[in-house]
């Protein structure tokens, strides 16, 4: 079968599956199993698969086509321009994650200014490290930790860290939230944690529901803030006076984290592109 044919049967496999970005999807696939760049695919139109490389492609889109996200299927994912492996222990990281990454570096720029002393910053609930790795990217002198309960997560995260020469500079630990840090100070706690209630497994994506991790897309309670109920006042033992706590919230949680956060001082929301509320900040009064 030539290139186009066989992105073409893709395609019409994964609308009929209700798979989203199913011509996405298809082309993605067929570079991966290639192992080309997108401009392959529209140079090469006419060329003919091997039949290794067609029984790879239909196996690849078997997978896809039943739920299995293409980022597992690839090991892959990009997250503030660096390229993150990703295994069916960790959640995907998601572009609106990267606007938790963007708050924090725009509230170092004035934190700094008033404490010139190395920034210490912890991210609960690591995953593949995507956070504590993007900020490790953007502040050299800073130092980070990343926590998670999950060994298998920390594991992928250490991985990443290596991959990208940032092993040296990013420290991966065990920890339920922040126990293991019991004692310690920090200028911020920054987290992407578990949002969905129980009650809400039918509104998540089936790949997300069936595939991700279980332990880090549900908080095993009803309105989705278990978490934060823990995590929140684990933050205010953790944070220096003045420093700062950033989290992703999930749809529709912005006035039941506000309520959480009511001894805490300049508290402020940041929007997807959808206009969402998504990353809550607040910081720790002086």
């Amino acid at each position: 079968m030539q290139l186009k044919q066989a992105v073409d049967a893709a395609y019409d496999l994964f609308v009929s599956s209700d798979v989203p970005s199913p011509r996405l999807n298809a082309e993605l696939l067929m570079l991966f199993v290639l192992g080309r760049e997108r401009a392959y695919l529209y140079a090469h139109p006419e060329r003919e698969l091997t039949s290794e490389e067609q029984a790879r492609y239909d196996e690849v889109i078997r997978e896809r086509a039943r739920g299995c996200p293409t980022q597992y299927i690839t090991g892959h994912q990009e997250f503030w321009g660096l390229d993150l492996l990703v295994s069916p222990a960790v959640l995907i990281p998601r572009p609106e994650t990267e606007h938790v990454v963007e708050t924090v570096l725009e509230l170092v720029r004035d934190y700094s200014r008033d404490h010139l002393e190395k920034l210490r910053i912890v991210d609960v609930g690591t995953g593949s490290g995507c956070i504590a790795l993007a900020l490790t990217s953007e502040l050299p002198q800073a130092e980070i930790h990343g926590g998670d309960i999950s060994e298998e997560a920390l594991e992928m995260a250490r991985v990443n860290a290596a991959r990208l020469g940032l092993g040296q500079r990013v420290l991966f630990r065990k920890s339920d939230l922040l126990d293991l840090y019991q004692g310690q100070q920090f200028d911020f706690v920054v987290s992407n944690p578990p949002y969905v209630g129980d009650s809400e497994a039918d509104k998540v994506q089936k790949q997300v529901r069936e595939f991700e991790p279980r332990i880090a897309v549900f908080c095993g309670d009803t309105d989705g803030m278990g978490i934060y109920r823990r995590l929140i006042p684990q933050a205010w033992k953790a944070l220096k006076p003045g420093g700062w706590f950033v989290a992703e919230i999930g749809f529709s949680s912005e006035q039941n984290a506000r309520d959480l956060l009511k001894e805490w001082t300049d508290v402020q929301m940041t929007a997807d592109l959808q206009g969402i509320p998504r990353v809550i900040a607040a910081r720790k009064p002086q």
